[in-house]
């Protein structure tokens, strides 16, 4: 189908955020996205960083609803659509804002630019040898089909049902894991568990209730990697994790890996297999994130991989650890990057509840992320078949 073609600096007005300079910079402090904000169609607002920003920036930096905010640098391309998701919103240096004409639905060129940066058509235009980047000159060039304002409609109508379904997903995941988080803390924070009333405290614990330490309720096991030398120790069938998985993941449930591994790349270096629903956590550079994963895994050497000794504990233990990050970030040592050894974590000490207490909390939890799991398979399910029409419709070959 023959569409309209039109270079962007046609159809929209695009600009760079501001330079990040904490002592020239001037006026109201505002949060800002970064780079790392942004996600391959979404927004990460956890720990937000801010800046000041003078009156006379606020239009230039700021995001307006249907605003598209596109990675300059280290994955160049990388977008998603500002829908006001916080108010006051500002951008940075990092990141390049368009904000397309009367002619172009928002939705409609987020599409066109999700379609572009995921099937590398925008990967000519990059400058740099190590690090990427999409100066502004060269975002300038790129070519926008713009087919009539009801064909936009159409597609971009389509495609956002899919991403409203996953959007609705991953609203439910973080409150039924926020309701977790919030039942560990009433239950072994705040001592309000069922029955407290009956308990005697002595020294801030409950009666019945043990001081031991990490290495005395699970089994702690790392990881490896094969020669990246070698072809016939990648690109086979075994999931191997590493800490980008991870740290890129928007919740506990982990469902597949980037990279997978052989046999031989296996058996030709220290990763080790561990079993399913595992406790892994991140224990190089970016210390205490966690995940579980449904089936039998490996990683490579940043990880702490936590087996409990009584399977009923895994839960409890979970999220006990998710509730001392900061305290488990603070046994990180290293020059290069920060680094928590099996030995000092293993040391660390765990006051270990009451088992009928216990259990009771696997009982819940364990239910709870059942029910994360399978809204996270849906997601990857709306996610392939959005995808696989992303393509179609941006090409014309079906009509929305």
């Amino acid at each position: 189908m023959s569409w309209e073609n039109q270079p962007l600096e046609a159809v929209a007005d695009f600009c760079l955020g501001k330079m990040l300079d904490q002592k020239k910079n001037r006026g109201d402090l505002l949060p800002y996205l970064a780079n790392v904000n942004v996600r391959w169609g979404s927004f990460d607002l956890d720990d937000l960083r801010e800046m000041r920003f003078e009156h006379h920036e606020l239009d230039r930096y700021g995001l307006k609803f249907g605003d598209i905010v596109m990675c300059e640098g280290g994955e160049p391309g990388r977008c998603a659509i500002w829908k006001e998701q916080r108010p006051s919103m500002m951008i940075q240096k990092a990141l390049h804002r368009i904000r397309p004409h009367e002619c172009l639905n928002p939705e409609y060129l987020y599409y066109s630019f999700l379609y572009k940066g995921r099937a590398g058509h925008l990967a000519q235009l990059f400058t740099g040898a190590t690090i990427k980047h999409l100066p502004r000159e060269k975002l300038a060039q790129v070519e926008v089909d713009v087919p009539p304002m009801s064909v936009q409609e159409s597609i971009a109508s389509v495609l956002s049902t899919y991403d409203n379904l996953i959007e609705n997903n991953r609203r439910r995941i973080q409150l039924l894991e926020q309701s977790a988080r919030l039942l560990y803390k009433e239950w072994f924070v705040h001592l309000r568990f069922p029955g407290h009333e009956h308990v005697k405290i002595k020294d801030g614990v409950p009666e019945g209730w043990e001081k031991k330490k990490i290495s005395e309720i699970c089994e702690t096991i790392g990881g490896g990697t094969p020669s990246t030398k070698v072809s016939d120790y990648w690109d086979g069938d075994i999931t191997w994790v590493v800490p980008s998985d991870i740290t890129k993941n928007d919740c506990l449930v982990l469902l597949d890996s980037e990279r997978k591994i052989t046999e031989k790349g296996l058996k030709k270096s220290s990763a080790k297999m561990v079993p399913a629903e595992t406790i892994l956590m991140t224990s190089r550079a970016s210390v205490g994130y966690f995940a579980l994963m449904d089936h039998e895994v490996c990683t490579n050497q940043g990880f702490i991989n936590i087996i409990p000794h009584d399977t009923d504990a895994r839960m409890w233990l979970l999220f006990n650890l998710m509730s001392r990050v900061e305290e488990i970030r603070s046994n990180a040592k290293g020059t290069t990057y920060p680094e928590i050894s099996k030995g000092r974590f293993r040391d660390m000490d765990i006051i270990v509840p009451a088992d009928i207490l216990i259990n009771e909390f696997s009982d819940t939890t364990s239910h709870i992320i059942k029910q994360v799991r399978i809204l996270k398979q849906s997601i990857s399910k709306l996610e392939r078949a959005r995808d696989l029409l992303l393509p179609r419709l941006m090409n014309g070959e079906i009509v929305a």
